[in-house]
C-alpha cells in the first residue's frame, strides 16, 4: 500500500459522504488518516483506488470503513473517579425530580450506558430515568441495544466497578454464554437507542444530563464548536454536561454558559442561556 496523501484522505471523505451521507471533513486529520491506514493494512487493500471503488459500490464495505473510523476503545466505569463524582455529587441533585432525562451522545458499544444504569439502579433512580443513547454508527448501536459485552473485558470492568465502590458484585447484573457477557435486559427497559450524527444533526430534546465523553478530541475546532452548540441547546438551565478527561470547553463560545463543577472530572453545570449576539 502506497503512502496515503492529504488528497487521498479528501477523496475518501468525499466517497463516504456520497455513499453513506456521513461527513468526516471536520474530523481531526491525523486521527482519521491513522484509522484509514490501519483499516487498509488489516484488510490488505493494495491501493486507494481499490478502497474508493469498494466504498462507492459496496454498502456493507463502507459500513466497515465507518466502523473502523468511529469505534473507540471503551470499558465499563472508565475513569472510576468520574463515576464516583457523578454518583455522589450529581445524582443527589436529581433525587426530587419526577423524571430524569439523560443523553449519552456517541455512546459507541454501550459500556458507558451500562455503567450509568447500574449506578442509577443502585441509587434508586433508574425507574424515573429516561435515557437516550445515540451514535452515528448503526452497527455499534445494535450491539449496545443487545446488551452485549466482550468477555475479555470482564476483568477490567470488574476492577473499575470495585474502584467505584459499587453496592453489589458486577456479575449480579449479567450472565455469560460462550465468549459474550449479556447484561440483564430489565436494566435496559428505560433506555432508547437511536442513530444521531453529532456533526450535523440538531438537538432533539431537553436533558438534565448529557454525557459526551472522549468524542470532541476526534474533531477539529470548527466541529467542536458546532457539537457543543447542539449540546448546549439540549441542556436546560441547571443541567449537567460531562466530557472526557483530556477534553476542555474553556476555549469555546459556549463556555460562559457553564460553571465547572469538577475541573478534574470535567463536569459542568449550565448556569446561563446562550447570548444571541455572539452567533
Amino acid at each position: 500500500m502506497e503512502e496515503v496523501s492529504t488528497n487521498d484522505i479528501s477523496r475518501i471523505i468525499e466517497a463516504l459522504k456520497t455513499s453513506q451521507g456521513v461527513d468526516f471533513s471536520n474530523y481531526a486529520f491525523s486521527s482519521f488518516r491513522r484509522r484509514v491506514v490501519r483499516f487498509t493494512e488489516i484488510n490488505r487493500i493494495r491501493s486507494i483506488d481499490i478502497l474508493l471503488e469498494k466504498i462507492i459500490n459496496d454498502t456493507s464495505f463502507s459500513d466497515k470503513v465507518i466502523d473502523s473510523i468511529t469505534v473507540n476503545v471503551t470499558e465499563m466505569f472508565r475513569d472510576p473517579s468520574f463515576w464516583v463524582m457523578l454518583r455522589d455529587y450529581v445524582f443527589p441533585v436529581f433525587t426530587d425530580k419526577q423524571e430524569i432525562r439523560i443523553w449519552h451522545a456517541a455512546c459507541s458499544t454501550g459500556e458507558e450506558v451500562y455503567s450509568m444504569i447500574i449506578l442509577l439502579h443502585e441509587a434508586g433512580l433508574l425507574q424515573k430515568s429516561k435515557i437516550i443513547a445515540t451514535d452515528l454508527n448503526r452497527n455499534v448501536l445494535r450491539s449496545a441495544e443487545d446488551g452485549m459485552l466482550r468477555k475479555n473485558n470482564e476483568n477490567v470492568n470488574n476492577r473499575n466497578y470495585k474502584m467505584v465502590c459499587g453496592k453489589n458484585d458486577l456479575a449480579d447484573y449479567y450472565s455469560i454464554t460462550d465468549c459474550m457477557i449479556h447484561l440483564d435486559k430489565k436494566l435496559l427497559s428505560n433506555v432508547q437507542f437511536a442513530q444521531h450524527d453529532l456533526t450535523k444533526d440538531d438537538a432533539f430534546g431537553e436533558f438534565d444530563l448529557v454525557l459526551c465523553r472522549n468524542v470532541l478530541i476526534y474533531f477539529n475546532s470548527e466541529l467542536q464548536e458546532r457539537v457543543l452548540s447542539t449540546i448546549n441547546k439540549s441542556l436546560c438551565k441547571g443541567a449537567y454536561l460531562a466530557i472526557g478527561s483530556k477534553e476542555s470547553i474553556r476555549w469555546c463560545r459556549e463556555y460562559y454558559c457553564f460553571h465547572e463543577e469538577s475541573i478534574e472530572e470535567k463536569i459542568y453545570k449550565k448556569i446561563n442561556e446562550r447570548k444571541p449576539h455572539l452567533y
